[in-house]
């Protein structure tokens, strides 16, 4: 009888540990932004350059790595303004800044929307937390009938210590 109880008392641990451990908090990319942000890497961050034109995007799939500071720059070298439309995608990271290059900067904790000029850019810093695969697109016209969407996916949750 006591070894059936140790044997209980050992799968009932080990459950308990095996559960905490696959259910860490994953983190809030808003909520707790100022920390994702703070412990993120800006020295190795890694650029990914996003050519917008007439009805698409090049490349138009991004893969990212949760945890890991990004620069993402949108340029525009069609003849229309467009949008990177993405609201998914910006509640499931944590946003430093976005830069229009030798305008200024915004901060805020997350957007749904950037518009991009003809020939100009926006670069958005951020960190990605949130595992998931979201959709851009541009909401102008019948543009994203034409083919203007691209596939943003997150490899794996940024979890909480």
């Amino acid at each position: 009888m006591k070894i059936i109880k140790v044997a209980i008392w050992t799968i009932f641990s080990l459950m308990t540990l095996s559960s905490m451990v696959a259910n860490a908090e994953v983190l809030d990319p808003i909520a707790q932004r100022d920390k994702i942000i703070s412990d993120a890497n800006w020295k190795e961050m890694e650029t990914i350059t996003v050519t917008i034109d007439e009805h698409s995007y090049t490349p138009n799939q991004l893969s990212f790595k949760a945890g890991k500071a990004y620069k993402l720059v949108l340029k525009n070298e069609g003849e229309k303004k467009h949008y990177f439309t993405a609201p998914e995608f910006y509640m499931a990271i944590s946003t430093r800044k976005i830069e229009a290059p030798g305008q200024g900067e915004i901060k805020a904790p997350h957007v749904i929307a950037l518009e991009i000029v003809p020939n100009g850019a926006l670069e958005l810093f951020f960190v990605p937390v949130t595992k998931g695969s979201y959709t851009a697109y541009c909401t102008i016209e019948d543009h994203r009938k034409q083919g203007m969407e691209g596939f943003l996916v997150q490899e794996v949750a940024l979890k909480g210590v």
